[in-house]
């Protein structure tokens, strides 16, 4: 039975799926998590946080939809789904379910020249982590060399190209960006796509081609008005042209999107900067607009950390300096979760919670003594942990003879 099961590993170890690939994650499960909501396709973060049933559910959504669309060509199309249940069920101990699945991958296959599998991998590595773009953009371009007119695929690697591709200052008159041509060319073979029009409107704003940029933002909106990729995009576009533009759009869809919520409040933010010098109360009602949105925006996303740094700096414009603290210390909480579970730097991890958190020092030092009890770092930090709560108790047990003693004058 073992040695049945060391070959199945074996045998799993050679398929191309999510769980062979090396998908180096850079942002947090809960982004992940609202990230995929609207592409299911992904089907490693909810195994990723022990929902596995969450998980073979998204890849039987995902088996249906690929048999639905394609027809015919959906084995090939199904490829990487085969892969990634065989790891499921080996995980749960379903070696005869995880065989099958094995079976049903093509005998041989690493993946190599098969553009389905390249797609895929592009897809994944997009989707997962922001220093892995430069991959995903090489797994397209491989799977277009075979298949040059597929639509998802040309779809994703002009997304991609969007992400990563910076203004160039040094392209002639009529020259366009590799982005750009891209985008065109995906928008050739698949006209209506909302959220491509959004980027290419984008892009070409950037080179000051306004009337063909607001034609096409105007078409997106048209075509997939409640599509939150669309509303994202269009926001970028907006922010640069007009916030009473955006906060319409905001009305208009009436989807509460975090990174909506933040473009408007930059808008607001950008609108006050240029209009320093007007009266103070003209000033101070275009902050509050600004503040409104952040804490909006934060509310739907608490990690956000750009949003929470901007609202932070604003209450203190406003002279709310407790907020400002308290938003301080949460940024501080979540640089220090950064630290110890993304970047593995203990040291910084505790420099960030020494500031905000007893829970988490008492955390790591307890986890440190577990495996050496004679740590001497862990017990100092048990030590500063100790004096912080008991001057911290001090404080409350004046505070309270203080209260006690101004109610029984």
């Amino acid at each position: 039975y073992s040695e049945d099961s060391s070959a199945l590993l074996s045998r799993l170890r050679q398929l191309q799926c999510h769980f062979t690939w090396d998908l180096k994650l850079d942002v947090d499960l809960e982004t992940l998590s609202s990230r995929l909501q609207i592409d299911i396709d992904f089907h490693r973060s909810p195994y990723l946080q022990d929902q596995r049933e969450e998980a073979l559910s998204l890849l039987n959504q995902s088996e249906e939809t690929i048999r639905e669309s394609y027809g015919d060509e959906s084995e090939r199309r199904l490829i990487v789904t085969y892969g990634d249940m065989a790891w499921l069920k080996y995980h749960d101990g379903d070696f005869e379910r995880s065989k099958n699945y094995c079976q049903r991958y093509p005998t041989g296959s690493s993946g190599r020249f098969l553009p389905e599998v390249y797609g895929e991998q592009g897809w994944a590595y997009f989707k997962v982590s922001r220093s892995s773009i430069s991959k995903a953009i090489d797994c397209f371009r491989k799977a277009l060399e075979v298949q040059t007119q597929d639509v998802e695929w040309n779809t994703g690697y002009a997304v991609a190209l969007f992400c990563t591709e910076k203004v160039f200052e040094n392209l002639q008159e009529d020259e366009e960006s590799e982005a750009i041509k891209q985008l065109r060319f995906a928008l050739e073979i698949n006209p209506n796509n909302a959220a491509l029009q959004c980027m290419l409107a984008v892009k070409l704003a950037a080179y000051k081609k306004y009337e063909e940029a607001d034609d096409l933002v105007e078409k997106a909106r048209e075509n997939d008005p409640d599509n939150p990729h669309v509303i994202r995009s269009s926001g970028n576009y907006l922010r640069n042209r007009s916030p009473d533009i955006m906060k319409r759009a905001l009305e208009i869809v009436g989807t509460q999107l975090s990174s909506f919520n933040y473009q408007l409040a930059m808008c607001y933010k950008d609108k006050k900067i240029a209009e320093q010098c007007r009266p103070f109360k003209e000033v101070r009602k275009l902050r509050r607009c600004c503040i409104s949105h952040l804490e909006e925006s934060v509310t739907i996303k608490p990690s956000f950390f750009l949003a929470l740094a901007d609202l932070a700096l604003l209450y203190a414009e406003e002279g709310d300096m407790k907020l400002k603290e308290k938003l301080c210390q949460i940024i501080h909480q979540y640089y220090g979760d950064f630290y110890l579970y993304h970047k593995k730097n203990e040291a910084q991890a505790i420099a960030h919670y020494t500031k905000v958190s007893f829970y988490s020092l008492k955390k790591i030092a307890k986890r440190r003594l577990d495996n050496n009890p004679g740590d001497g770092e862990a017990l100092a930090l048990l030590d500063r942990v100790a004096e912080a709560e008991a001057a911290e108790f001090n404080e409350d047990c004046e505070l309270h003879l203080e209260l006690q003693g101004s109610s029984s004058d």
